[in-house]
């Protein structure tokens, strides 16, 4: 059974989440439990929240043992930019794009659901 967790509009670049993302891609439970704690990121907080909230979804809802869980699918999409000034010399001024992420995490036992 394949369950997932969604964080919306993390405040992290997508590009900069995407790198430690690819380092759990595919990976046991355990696994990705260990190189996000080892990991010293900001993305790799918010992702390791968006895991252990899909392993408790799986576990919870539909009984799967966590021995058994792996990250079947996992990606990025970038989120809501927030624009921001910033004031530069001789009178000018800057935009700071404040760009968000969507972070998805799908968990699956490799079994399919019984319906």
């Amino acid at each position: 059974m394949e369950t997932y967790a969604i964080h919306k509009s993390a405040m992290v670049a997508p590009r900069k989440a995407r790198m430690t993302l690819d380092l759990i891609r595919g990976k046991n439970v355990e696994m990705a439990r260990n190189i996000l704690s080892t990991t010293n990121t900001k993305s790799s907080r918010l992702i390791s929240k968006v895991l252990e909230s899909a392993i408790a979804n799986a576990v919870n809802n539909f009984g799967s043992k966590e021995t058994d869980l792996f990250i079947s699918e996992c990606y990025i999409n970038p989120g809501p930019i927030y624009k921001r000034v910033k004031f530069a010399s001789r009178g000018n001024v800057d935009r700071r794009d404040k760009r968000t992420s969507h972070i998805v995490v799908k968990v699956s036992d490799g079994k399919e659901s019984g319906n």
